[in-house]
């Protein structure tokens, strides 16, 4: 489904801001996978988010999607095929633009209607209302509202809506949950695992969660200095401990895992 071969990036070369951000990274998904990402800040998780969604080309290696190679596709050109999710409630919907609209943005996008005659139909607005039911937030019942006045766990709810409209072949989830309070963050994440599963959806999460890096999905992958230096799945995913996954981190890198958001998810658990 995925595959990346030694894709590098750095960014200002040659200048004292020099900084390696990928550094022959090698990642292969297959169709369904979920895998979730941790590491330190700086690890390069993002970049790698950025580099599959097409917001600068890798200075070397490929990037394939089901098959079809997309290391130079424009980014907006990917997003037909690459749902994503950022932190920032905010950057995933337009404001001023109701919940309807901002769903048909993304239905008419990520559906290839995209012709200046291309218009919402009843039957798309019948859709919208049931897939904004099946969220159980009543959102389907303000979708003539602007998507402002929605609280910031409704926007991301919405946004993950929006990203699965039409299932992506890949779903990125760059730390989707971290703004929000607990019991809002608990319920996006379920319905998260629930358009995910239903969908069988291809998806990679950056987490500061080591329980849900080692719960979600099939998958826990660890990045560190521009590098994946741990994939782990099946029953040796299943045996890991939080503390066993940071002490094989260390051994794996030669030092122990700073993130302090991480760390302290840890003992919260």
């Amino acid at each position: 489904m995925l595959e990346l071969q030694n894709v590098s990036k750095t960014f200002n070369p040659g200048t004292v801001n020099e900084k390696l951000a990928l550094d022959h990274v090698n990642l292969h998904l297959e169709p369904g996978d979920f895998a979730t990402i941790v590491g330190s800040n700086g690890a390069g998780k993002s970049t790698l988010f950025n580099a599959i969604a097409g917001e600068f080309i890798a200075d070397a290696g490929h990037i394939t999607l089901d098959g079809q190679d997309i290391t130079f596709l424009p980014d907006y050109r990917r997003s037909k095929q690459v749902g994503r999710m950022f932190q920032d409630p905010l950057r995933g919907t337009a404001p001023h633009m109701t919940i309807e609209e901002n769903l048909a943005l993304a239905y008419l996008r990520a559906s290839h209607r995209t012709s200046a005659f291309s218009r919402i139909s009843r039957a798309d607005r019948q859709l919208f209302a049931e897939k904004l039911s099946a969220l159980g937030l009543g959102l389907e019942d303000r979708m003539k509202q602007p998507v402002g006045l929605l609280s910031g766990g409704q926007r991301q709810a919405l946004t993950l809506l929006m990203a699965t409209l039409v299932t992506p072949k890949l779903l990125l989830l760059d730390e989707h949950t971290a703004a929000l309070d607990p019991a809002t963050a608990d319920k996006v994440l379920e319905l998260t695992k629930k358009i995910v599963a239903e969908n069988h959806i291809t998806c990679l999460m950056i987490t500061h969660n080591m329980r849900d890096a080692l719960t979600l999905g099939n998958r826990t992958l660890m990045m560190d200095h521009g590098r994946i230096v741990l994939d782990i799945a099946g029953e040796e995913r299943a045996h890991t401990t939080v503390d066993g996954l940071l002490q094989r981190f260390a051994e794996n890198v030669g030092h122990a895992l700073d993130n302090d958001r991480i760390l302290l998810s840890t003992e919260t658990q």
